[in-house]
């Protein structure tokens, strides 16, 4: 009977064993199947620290969406190719390509010299005594603002210099400009000029240190005179949409003031070595496009002097100097390109009181620059001139847009016969060369 009960409960205890040997397997099957989990999950997590390591984290833009493989402007473009090596490790391949940032054109405006003579400075009192200011040169720009606020970047050529503070405004031979100039010179839509003038020195550093004192009040830059030695080696570079535009400016010579001893920075004088350097270096500081503003030729003389095209024939082989604008003469000068870079010889007067024709003749020019036309994809490159006539209305001083006011239905009869002359002069001037890329609006 013992051996039947030993023998019964052997047959009893056999499925109990059978099913612990099957949890047993299930039980080692999971442990393993976990075990894979759990390494294949440290393989992936490796992966993506070794490509933030070499890309960085992907960005996220402001709705919270990554940014990483988008393409646009700026954007950057990945791409992971897995493989398998020895061992069983997973490696990724990162190809990055950076499209270009910023955009692929801008355009420049730059305008003829400023030279409030007399009768001007006394229009601007009676301006002002409208506006309840000393002065208001505003009213005889403002015709010039769609011109201007259509450009991306905006130059006048301030010829003059402010008279100090405690002294006389004076007017020719020695200029000392009521400060207001400069604010009707922001409130056209110019956001800089160049400086240097053979009437610079007019009125001594004190001038100088005027003019710059209401330009940095109002907000402009400037270059080509100086208060301080650090002013004068600083290149003047306007931040265009993230295009960076260098502007050098110089003149021929001072009317016989000599530059201080004291301070041989005061002022730039035109010596082309000099001039090749400043530009390399504006270059070398990251400009994407250097313009040279030069005061120079003869004045009342449409023809550029001989000075002129030496100088420019010096200058212009250089690789870093994109652009040279002319002042001075007075008068319209042609526009050309010397060794490939364009040169407008000169721009005439803006705003003067030299009642002569073709000294109420002016120019401003918007110029066209862009991105990779050559060869280099990143290289800026001047690649179109528009020649815009302008007139100065010796009634008021207003400086009228020429192909604007003869299309203005309100133009009298007699202003629009002056207006289409100036226009028939001004365009054979500056586009007589038939030079590429030069334009004109047609007259109306």
């Amino acid at each position: 009977m013992a051996a039947a009960r030993g023998g019964g409960d052997d047959v009893r205890q056999a499925p109990r064993d059978g099913a612990d040997r099957r949890l047993a397997v299930v039980a080692a099957i999971t442990v393993v199947v976990l075990a894979l989990v759990i390494g294949l999950a440290a393989v992936r997590s490796r992966d993506r620290a070794d490509a933030e390591r070499t890309t960085g984290p992907a960005p996220t833009d402001p709705r919270g969406q990554s940014s990483t493989g988008a393409s646009g402007s700026g954007g950057t473009r990945s791409t992971a190719a897995p493989s398998n090596e020895a061992g069983g490790e997973t490696t990724t391949t990162e190809t990055t390509t950076t499209e270009p940032e910023g955009p692929t054109a801008i355009t420049l405006a730059f305008a003829g010299d400023l030279l409030p003579h007399s009768p001007v400075n006394s229009q601007a009192q009676r301006y002002g005594a409208e506006s309840g200011q000393p002065y208001d040169f505003a009213p005889m720009l403002a015709p010039m603002e769609p011109v201007l606020g259509g450009a991306d970047l905006a130059i006048c050529h301030m010829e003059v210099v402010v008279a100090p503070p405690g002294e006389q405004v004076s007017s020719y031979p020695s200029f000392g400009a009521p400060a207001e100039l400069v604010d009707g010179v922001a409130s056209a839509g110019y956001d800089g000029c160049s400086n240097a003038s053979n009437h610079s020195l007019d009125r001594g550093r004190d001038g100088i240190a005027a003019t710059l004192d209401r330009f940095d009040q109002i907000g402009l830059r400037h270059a080509g005179i100086a208060r301080t030695e650090e002013e004068s080696a600083a290149i003047t570079t306007y931040d265009v949409d993230r295009v960076q535009v260098a502007h050098l400016s110089y003149a021929y010579d001072f009317n016989g003031y000599a530059i201080p001893a004291e301070a041989p920075w005061a002022v730039d004088q035109i010596d082309p070595a000099r001039i090749a350097a400043d530009a390399a270096e504006a270059r070398k500081a990251g400009a994407d496009l250097v313009v040279v503003s030069l005061h120079w030729g003869n004045e009342y003389d449409a023809e550029p002097s001989q000075y002129q095209r030496d100088i420019a024939a010096q200058i212009v082989p250089s690789p870093d100097i994109d652009l040279v604008i002319g002042h001075h003469a007075h008068v319209v000068q042609p526009i050309e390109q010397v060794a490939g870079t364009y040169v407008v010889w000169g721009l005439g007067n803006q705003l003067s009181n030299q009642s002569q024709a073709p000294r109420r003749d002016g120019l401003t020019v918007v110029v066209t620059a862009e991105r990779g036309v050559e060869r280099d994809a990143e290289r800026w490159k001047v690649s179109g001139i528009e020649a815009v006539p302008t007139w100065v209305d010796l009634a008021n001083f207003r400086v009228l847009p020429v192909v604007a006011a003869l299309a203005d239905p309100a133009t009298s009869a007699d202003l629009r016969a002056d207006l289409s002359e100036s226009y028939d002069r001004t365009v054979a001037t500056a586009t007589g060369p038939a030079t590429p890329g030069v334009s004109v609006a047609p007259k109306p």
